[in-house]
């Protein structure tokens, strides 16, 4: 299978690389895809090099799959483009994800969605993936009433520049903030993504609508605050779910152990952490337990490796099942 990756020396497009190769992905050839200034690179795969081509109409060639992650505004571009000449796209960026047409997956939560597609599927935001893979079997037993989510995001989700302006910063205390609105080293900052009208930031409302599209739940009520934070890899996130059924922490805990894609840490004193969720696909959940005061409510910690399944896993994942038929849930 020829396989187009657009982005392919970005953080993600490099993780799309690894994760084709440790999955055993059926790849009779890589097609690497990045902008201008990745002119005369190379790509690895498979003990093979291949030169990155610049995202232009006349290097566009047929392919079966094509993974982006390039952008909204390069998806928007160039996706089509590529589905017109025959391949399925998986994009990851924000293009295409409120379509209504377009299907919005996390195959542990809707796979039914993947047959759907008419050429493009879009992967959801990194934080929503872990989201909606521990609460969507906790709402499908209990009803999902409503979600108050912090997240404790990354300096990875804002890419290869990012982690590197954090390691200037914390080498030099003088390097100033370019990537974020303030100095990320030694500090938090409660903005990602640009501020809405009514307050919220954009990366806030994605996890309403992202959330309620995956899980065909419209009526759900979502408030978020997201954090950016001084760690490299790792989201995490403190959830306060409120259902319509009553559900204890032992029922919940029961539900998880079987989630597909879930790792849970059932003892009350254990709880994951970005670093043990690092170089994993599973999404990690702990510290279940009541919302003490809000009847038929818990309180639980979910934390995911942002860039394997926040990103890249959820993706080929994506195109596992829609192309070869792995059924691996």
């Amino acid at each position: 299978m020829r396989i187009a990756i657009v982005g392919a020396t970005g953080i993600v497009g490099e993780m799309f690389l690894r994760l084709l190769e440790e999955r055993d992905f059926p790849v009779t050839e890589i097609i690497p895809y990045a902008s201008s200034r990745s002119a005369g690179e190379t790509v690895s795969f498979r003990n093979e090099k291949y030169p990155v081509r610049d995202l232009s109409p006349e290097n566009i060639e047929p392919c079966e799959l094509a993974l982006f992650s390039a952008g909204a505004d390069t998806a928007m571009q160039w996706a089509r483009r590529f589905v017109d000449m025959g391949a399925l796209v998986v994009d990851n960026s924000s293009a295409f994800r409120a379509i209504d047409d377009v299907p919005l997956v996390v195959p542990e939560v809707n796979p039914e969605a993947i047959i759907l597609h008419k050429g493009i599927i879009a992967n959801p935001n990194c934080s929503t993936i872990g989201l909606v893979a521990v609460v969507y079997p906790l709402h499908h037993r209990f009803n999902l009433k409503s979600m108050v989510i912090t997240s404790f995001q990354s300096v990875s989700g804002a890419g290869r520049t990012a982690l590197a302006e954090l390691q200037s910063q914390i080498e030099n205390p003088s390097v100033p903030a370019k990537t974020f609105p303030r100095r990320i080293a030694d500090n938090c900052i409660p903005q990602i993504g640009d501020f809405l009208l009514d307050g919220e930031t954009e990366e806030e409302r994605k996890f309403r609508d992202e959330s309620r599209k995956i899980m065909n739940a419209p009526g759900i009520e979502v408030a978020a605050a997201a954090v950016r934070v001084p760690i490299k890899i790792g989201h995490s996130l403190s959830l306060h779910a409120r259902f319509q059924k009553p559900v204890t922490p032992d029922e919940a805990k029961n539900t998880l152990a079987n989630a597909p894609g879930v790792k849970l840490l059932p003892e009350n004193n254990a709880y994951p952490t970005p670093l043990e969720a690092a170089g994993r696909d599973e999404i990690f959940v702990g510290r279940i337990r009541s919302a003490q005061g809000f009847a038929n409510s818990l309180n639980l910690w979910i934390v995911l490796d942002n860039l394997r399944k926040g990103a890249a896993a959820n993706a080929v994942k994506i195109a596992e099942f829609a192309l070869l038929d792995r059924n691996w849930w």
